[in-house]
């Protein structure tokens, strides 16, 4: 089975690919650089102003007189023959002193005068003196005699590794300080162009969040957003306009089957009529008031949803009294008493008085079909706009009582009915903005609440 992967911040993704792309560049352009320079046979530190001192520093020793000596090592040896110029003076605390090559007088008469010093590089001034004059490195280091002093103007033959690695380190020197600008760049400007940038498909976003299945015919907009995001929302609007086609197509089916089912239906019931009195006659007479009204229903939401709600002022009252009066003989005939709660004034909602009376018939028809056959079915009409059908049945379960308004869900498998009438009774109260629930009476049986949205007094 495939997982799916987790979400990923854009931005960040974004910023750290270029920081990466820039890096990459960088190291390939020293890469080049070197390689050049290398073919060429130019590198930028060709000499090593260091080397005669390492040299001279592993070979210095003293004899037994206590004077400076140099041993004749594998190293001396190829310095020696790699720099015909090649000289320098070594000098103790105590004096001694040992010199190799044509030591230059100025700096063989240093002498002691520089002991204190560390470090230092001794060169020429420009313009007055001999350009000829090799500068000279002078620098005191620890050798196995002891502390010493070494002036030199020689500089060894740089390896080729050394001079590789000396030279990418200066070129990096220089590229590392604008990677880190680029980055910081990079991490800054990456953020505001991708704010501004989604600013547009936020407002995209927004659009589709408010579209709905009552919303037919609503597509996303592709002004002002991202060219490369235009095929998405594109692909988006062509699966918008499939799904409106199907939907409509699925409308005209319901409301051509309801207007085909309605004369069978009357037929049924007229034939009903005349069976002999009983049981059966009664629940078969229920069946087929209750498959009336499911008709009936289901035009009226293909009606109402046409229509685009030509809602007008309902006095629910009036509606419940329409079907007590309606109900009352086949409640009677299956048993139960039909009670109505109403107040003597008028109590009113926006909405489409046919669909909500059929509503409610449905949900007293419910009560009779699948209550014990016994006891009161009250129909209680209460401001500000609120109807309510009790029974004393057994009651609904709480963890069904929003499945029961799901297409086909039945509480009890075997049961009579398809399981569409509240279904039906929810998406009609949902078109005039209401909400249906079940609550539990006092006795545990259940209520039916249909409530809507009063008409507000100016």
């Amino acid at each position: 089975m495939s997982k799916h992967a987790d979400p990923y911040c854009l931005r960040s993704q974004l910023s750290w690919r270029l920081l990466s792309l820039q890096a990459a560049l960088l190291v390939a352009l020293v890469a080049v650089v070197v390689g050049a320079l290398c073919a060429s046979g130019f590198v930028l530190a060709e000499r090593d102003e260091d080397r005669v001192i390492d040299v001279v520093q592993r070979a210095l020793a003293r004899d037994a007189q206590g004077d400076l000596i140099l041993r004749p090592t594998p190293e001396l040896k190829q310095l020696r023959e790699e720099t015909p110029d090649l000289w320098f003076l070594v000098r103790d605390r105590q004096g001694h002193s040992l010199s190799d090559g044509p030591v230059p007088a100025e700096f063989a008469a240093i002498g002691g005068a520089l002991d204190q010093i560390g470090q230092a590089r001794l060169g020429w001034q420009l313009f007055e003196d001999d350009p000829r004059k090799p500068p000279a490195r002078l620098k005191r280091i620890d050798t196995e005699p002891g502390n010493v002093q070494v002036i030199t103007a020689t500089q060894g033959r740089l390896t080729s590794t050394k001079a590789l690695l000396t030279t990418s380190l200066a070129l990096l020197g220089i590229a590392l300080p604008g990677l880190l600008l680029m980055g910081t760049a990079t991490f800054i400007a990456t953020p505001m162009i991708l704010k501004r940038a989604f600013k547009e498909l936020d407002m995209t976003a927004d659009e589709a969040r408010r579209i709905d299945i009552h919303q037919r015919g609503a597509r996303l907009s592709v002004d002002r957003i991202p060219v490369e995001v235009v095929p998405l929302v594109a692909a988006v609007n062509d699966a918008l306009a499939r799904l409106d086609q199907g939907y409509a197509r699925h409308k005209r089916f319901v409301a051509d089957a309801a207007h085909e089912l309605r004369t069978p239906i009357a037929i049924l019931s007229t034939r009903l009529e005349s069976l002999p009195s009983g049981p059966d006659k009664t629940r078969l007479i229920e069946d087929a008031a209750r498959l009336a009204t499911l008709a009936e229903q289901l035009l009226d939401i293909q009606r109402l949803d046409r229509c685009g709600h030509p809602f007008a002022p309902v006095d629910l009252v009036s509606v419940a009294q329409g079907v007590a009066a309606d109900l009352a003989p086949l409640a009677i005939a299956a048993g139960y008493e039909l009670a109505l709660d109403a107040p003597a004034t008028p109590i009113e909602a926006l909405g489409d008085a046919a669909a909500l009376e059929r509503a409610l018939t449905n949900l007293v028809q419910n009560a009779i079909q699948h209550g014990p056959r016994r006891g009161t079915i009250g129909i209680r009409v209460s401001k500000p706009a609120t109807i309510e059908v009790t029974d004393e049945g057994a009651g609904i379960p709480a963890d069904q009582r929003e499945q029961i308004f799901e297409p086909f869900y039945r509480l009890t498998p075997l049961d009579r009915g398809a399981g569409l009438g509240l279904n039906m009774v929810r998406e009609i109260v949902l078109l005039h903005g209401g909400h249906v629930s079940v609550l539990d009476t006092a006795s545990g049986a259940s209520c039916f609440r249909i409530t809507l949205p009063p008409i507000r007094q100016s």
